[in-house]
């Protein structure tokens, strides 16, 4: 069996399919970075098992992540997914990723996508990390926190330093698997 980081139960194929497949893969696809920050911020608070359970509950009640059908969903839309136990039902995660589609379609028209905006923040390439063990890790970096306070001034919630940086070791502006990590060096 392969060495993974630490945080990937073996017992979990959903979590280690992620793992190897896609956790710190770098996407370029505004589909999926959209995606991707949505369920970042809709983990606040709850474990990433939980929303990989969801994920295809996301995918069907968020127009598979065309931010210009999300945009368009109104306040009776909004009340419906409410009632979708598919998806963590919380208003203000819900309200902000219909609000985070809307400043989607603005960094399109000012930046040429949301992938051109990102990958700025890490001079287009990802950013290596060295790390040990899971422990060294950071929870935020001035990279992270330099996105948060970017993404919050053009309208974007649930971005918070913490989310960011989770969200991009997932869609792979950093590659912060472990250097004992099969991943690591396929990645590096």
């Amino acid at each position: 069996m392969p060495r993974r980081c630490e945080w990937v139960p073996d017992n979990d194929p959903a979590y280690v399919a992620y793992h190897d497949r896609e956790w710190g893969v770098p996407s370029r696809d505004d589909r999926h970075l959209f995606e991707m920050l949505t369920l970042e911020g809709a983990q606040a608070g709850l474990s990433w098992a939980t929303i990989l359970k969801k994920r295809d509950g996301y995918r069907s009640a968020f127009a598979d992540f065309d931010a210009a059908a999300v945009a368009r969903f109104d306040r009776r839309r909004v009340e419906r997914l409410l009632r979708d136990p598919a998806i963590v039902r919380n208003r203000l995660k819900v309200e902000s990723a219909v609000n985070n589609a809307r400043c989607i379609l603005e960094v399109d028209d000012e930046l040429g996508g949301l992938a051109e905006y990102l990958w700025r923040f890490v001079g287009g390439a990802p950013i290596v990390g060295k790390w040990r063990a899971l422990s060294a890790i950071p929870a935020q970096t001035a990279v992270s926190k330099a996105m948060s306070n970017d993404l919050k001034r053009r309208g974007f919630r649930f971005v918070g330093p913490t989310v960011c940086y989770a969200f991009m070791q997932a869609v792979g502006l950093v590659n912060d698997h472990t250097t004992s990590c099969f991943r690591y060096k396929e990645l590096t």
